[in-house]
């Protein structure tokens, strides 16, 4: 076993045994993750963070993994983190490390860390921010998050991404969902993958449309046709990725980007902490004791809600 302070030089060294063990001390949210991540902080900042969201099915994986052959052709170092569903049959990844972008697997230029949601209790995504942070710290040019897009995980990868690609798919209903969530002005590059099927042309008139609508300053999202199975299109995917952060520097807006995305993230992971504590608190039987009592008209909601933040503002051990 590794110590925090082995773990860190590890890290900094860009040693892999030691890049895995220290995501795997962060995912447990623990003290030894906490002061693995105070000392990597300092060391952080520099690798471009580039978030690959979109919903099952659309070919993200096999789009991320052309992506990052096109990007070691440049002689770029890559570092992933799949955030994935979980089994119920396994409580492990559904899409685990082993199976998704396995032609990577040998390269000794890219890290790739998979994630499942379980067994975070609502942690993920402060797990999934340490573990970003301690691949930018390990040296890494570029750092990527992918996610399956579902609520607001487009928002959050936001929160880690300076650059935000949304994946969408030929006759799905992605355009239109898309467009009914408003989330048009969040992703920085669109891309319509598997362009080959029917419907890819349609789906772009209604990406065009939709973008329309909205008012841009200085960067209108591009809309790019992949066909990621065969790289097709992949190579435009990647200038588009990098015209984005050519604006970003060219117009000094990267630091802003990177704050805003900061004060974002601190307010979400505050929240979510709070929730943890919040249920750490109430113990089995609690909520459901309101509800029993609201049900029974004895009890209104928001006061049974006030019960709750009463509770989890007690000092433990205070009963």
């Amino acid at each position: 076993m590794m110590d925090v302070p082995a773990v860190v030089a590890g890290v900094l060294a860009g040693e892999r045994r030691a890049v895995g063990r220290a995501i795997s001390m962060v995912e447990s949210l623990g003290d030894e993750g906490r002061a693995i991540v105070r000392a990597l902080h300092p060391h952080a900042g520099r690798a471009e963070r580039l978030g690959l969201t979109g919903a099952p099915g659309v070919g993200k994986s096999t789009l991320a993994s052309a992506l990052i052959r096109t990007l070691r052709e440049e002689g770029r170092t890559i570092g992933v983190v799949s955030v994935d569903p979980t089994s119920p049959f396994t409580r492990g990844a559904v899409l685990g490390d082993r199976i998704r972008l396995t032609e990577h697997f040998l390269d000794r230029g890219v890290f790739i860390r998979s994630m499942a949601t379980r067994g975070h209790a609502g942690g993920l995504a402060e797990a999934t921010a340490d573990a970003v942070l301690v691949l930018d710290a390990a040296g890494y040019d570029v750092v990527m998050v992918e996610t399956v897009g579902a609520g607001q995980t487009e928002v959050e990868v936001g929160q880690l991404a300076e650059t935000v690609v949304l994946v969408l798919m030929p006759g799905a209903g992605d355009a239109i969902q898309a467009i009914k969530a408003g989330l048009m002005e969040i992703p920085d590059v669109l891309v319509v993958n598997k362009a080959d099927r029917p419907g890819a042309d349609l789906m772009r008139a209604e990406l065009e449309g939709a973008l329309g609508l909205v008012s841009w300053e200085g960067w209108r999202p591009p809309i790019v046709a992949t066909r990621a199975v065969d790289g097709e299109g992949i190579g435009d995917l990647a200038a588009a990725i990098a015209r984005h952060r050519a604006h970003l520097v060219e117009n000094g807006v990267l630091d802003a980007r990177r704050r805003d995305g900061l004060a974002r993230q601190l307010r979400s992971l505050a929240l979510d902490r709070f929730g943890r504590r919040v249920d750490d608190a109430l113990g089995a039987g609690f909520v459901e004791g309101l509800v029993d009592e609201v049900l029974s008209g004895r009890l209104d909601p928001a006061s049974a809600v006030d019960e709750v933040v009463e509770r989890a503002d007690r000092p433990a051990g205070s009963g």
